[in-house]
């Protein structure tokens, strides 16, 4: 085992096993928990800063797929042990790192590290603390195992722990009665999704003999196949990356703890989703039928997910479907066969959500609600929260310099450049993903103003005394601000390789590294994208300043209710399985349980009626037998019996 691959394999097992230790810490032990938390997730990030050093000095960056070059370079992380066997197939403990995986890597530690700094202040009379830490280092941990797995069927480990930490932490506050729905909600919906993923694991595991990456993506499947299993790892995905149909669990799980939230939305959960695909995309470019699939769903998505968040009073519920809107962008990329475009607006969204969140949280600690109509006027007293929100608000927007603005235009440019038939994308999807993206960009500048608008300025509406958070609040929110504000800079670092960011060798070029992933800026789609957003700003501040929403009265209703595709989804899903399950109980009380207890019954009325009979008839026998036994005596003693 060489350092790298050391490295790769302590990125889940540092965190994994602070999880494990900190489980067997008493529940209200702050301090262990804590000092734990923090000092595992440190030392992660520092494992994962070592590691993208290591591989940008070796120059492995611009190879990610090099590996499948026929007498080419090899890659340097990418080994495996066998763990298990099904059959034929191998189950192997297996890591796979490149550039990419090192970045998202880091990206993941630095949230994780934040949240894990930020929760000891938020959380600080939480009589469960000690079981929410290791909770947040499993949740880290599992993240970390997805990103660095070199097979599917690890990866799949990875992504199942993550269910499950996401279903305790998101019903951890035992006072709030609807935390216990969305913790069920979270875990039924995305499990629906990933059954999907597990069939879609099986069939690439057995079409290609194995469940490693690297064969699987070497493997020469057939298009049928191809298809059907790129098709059921996307519900996977629409699941846990909250894409419609499935993305109704996301705003609910706002009923967890506010750092939990950033956790959720920046680096792990729905962030495994998008990133599941990037490490499958050369899949996807021979499945082009399943990217067609994955536009459609990305330009519904956030469209939907940007009005829902125009009409919403929880400030935490406009931050909720403002992720659901920034993934679709990222799986828009995708459908038009840009995966780089993908993983930096990943990147940059990471940074600017985990800092409005905690952001979010600082307001929601200082004005003891979540609803915007008790905020208002905070940027007087709550200076350093308003600032960094402000950034971070910005990079959302996609207004220029900030971060979102550079990835953002990189993904409409994507989009843009397949509709003109200048890429691998299909051209249809192209005009539908850019479309939606243009218009989606309008939408999130007017939500983005609303909520910015609402809680900082005006007259402050509350009853609580606001103040700036305490400094294990702050920090971390501070420091987030930077990546937020400047982490443009990942799509302009130029790379002389000539390859550029996260490239990848085509399948039908195997020979031949193509520059599909570098970056390009397209000055007029830029200009457009900044018009519309900040269109979007300046309706919202028309119609704040006239003390009106920017949402029509009468449209009102149905944004705040996502279009009511909650209330379908309960009306086709969850009311027939309700009624399902009563029909299923009924059942079993009167047809399994009722001849159960009605063959007792009768075996105990049998019983006892041949008891009685028996009782009734026992002084008759002894008679008979003592009568008989009296004769042979009397036989014997004439010598008749001899």
């Amino acid at each position: 085992m060489n350092a790298d691959v050391a490295l790769a394999a302590a990125l889940p097992a540092l965190p994994g096993a602070a999880g494990l230790a900190g489980l067997l810490l008493r529940p209200a032990g702050r301090r262990w928990a804590a000092a734990l938390g923090v000092t595992t997730a440190a030392a992660a990030l520092v494992v994962a800063a070592v590691l993208l050093s290591r591989m940008i000095d070796a120059g492995t960056m611009p190879r990610r797929y090099a590996d499948y070059v026929p007498g080419g370079d090899t890659q340097d992380v990418d080994a495996a042990t066998r763990l298990a066997d099904f059959g034929t197939l191998e189950v192997l403990l297996a890591v796979r790192v490149d550039v990419a995986a090192a970045v998202v890597a880091v990206m993941v530690c630095v949230v994780a590290l934040a949240v894990q700094v930020y929760s000891v202040a938020y959380l600080h009379d939480d009589d469960r603390f000690g079981p929410y830490a290791a909770q947040v280092s499993l949740f880290t941990a599992a993240m970390l195992l997805v990103v660095v797995s070199g097979d599917l069927f690890l990866l799949l480990i990875g992504w199942e722990v993550m269910g499950l930490c996401s279903y305790l932490l998101i019903g951890h506050d035992r006072s709030l009665p609807e935390a216990p729905g969305a913790a069920v909600k979270a875990f039924l919906v995305t499990r629906v999704g990933d059954v999907g993923f597990l069939l879609g694991v099986i069939v690439l595991g057995v079409a290609a003999g194995s469940f490693r990456i690297a064969d699987i993506l070497a493997a020469d499947l057939g298009h049928g196949t191809l298809l059907v299993a790129c098709l059921l790892l996307l519900a996977g995905v629409a699941g846990k990356s909250a894409q419609f149909p499935l993305h109704t669990w996301l705003p609910d799980a706002m009923a967890g703890p506010t750092p939990i939230s950033a956790l959720i939305h920046a680096a792990t959960m729905v962030a495994a989703g998008v990133y599941v695909v990037f490490r499958l995309f050369p899949l996807y470019i021979r499945a082009p039928g399943a990217l067609a699939v994955l536009g459609v769903v990305a330009a519904v998505t956030m469209l939907l997910a940007a009005c829902a968040a125009l009409a919403q009073d929880d400030i935490k519920r406009v931050l909720a479907w403002s992720t659901v809107s920034q993934l679709a962008y990222m799986t828009g990329a995708l459908a038009v066969g840009n995966s780089g475009a993908a993983l930096q607006h990943l990147l940059t969204h990471a940074a600017f959500k985990a800092l409005l969140f905690l952001g979010a949280g600082a307001v929601i600690h200082a004005v003891a609600s979540n609803s915007m109509a008790a905020m208002g006027g905070l940027r007087r007293t709550m200076p350093v929260t308003f600032w960094t929100m402000t950034i971070g608000l910005a990079a959302l927007a996609g207004l220029p310099p900030f971060s979102g603005f550079w990835t953002k235009e990189y993904v409409l440019g994507a989009a843009e450049e397949a509709a003109a038939g200048h890429s691998s994308g299909e051209v249809w999807v192209g005009w539908v993903v850019l479309v939606a993206g243009l218009v989606t960009t309008a939408l999130t500048g007017a939500y983005a103003a609303r909520l910015w608008l609402r809680t900082f300025f005006g007259t402050y509406r509350g009853t609580a005394t606001p103040h700036d958070p305490p400094a294990l609040m702050r920090w971390p929110v501070l420091l987030l601000a930077v990546p937020a504000a400047l982490g443009g800079a990942v799509v302009l670092w130029h790379v002389d390789s000539g390859v550029g960011w996260y490239a990848y060798v085509s399948p039908g070029r195997l020979v031949e590294i193509v520059p599909l992933g570098s970056f390009e800026l397209h000055p007029l789609l830029a200009l457009a994208a900044t018009a519309l957003a900040l269109l979007g700003v300046g309706a919202t501040w028309w119609r704040w300043r006239r003390d009106a929403d920017v949402v029509p009265r009468a449209l009102r209703p149905a944004f705040a209710a996502a279009f009511g595709i909650d209330a379908v989804q309960r009306a086709l899903v969850v009311r027939p399985v309700r009624m399902l399950a009563r029909l299923a109980r009924v059942g079993d009380a009167r047809a399994v349980g009722g001849t159960a207890l009605g063959t007792g019954r009768s075996a105990l009325r049998i019983g006892r009626t041949l008891a009685g009979a028996h009782a009734r008839g026992l002084g008759g026998y002894v008679t008979t037998a003592l009568a008989g036994g009296v004769l042979l005596a009397v036989l014997a003693a004439v010598g008749v019996l001899r």
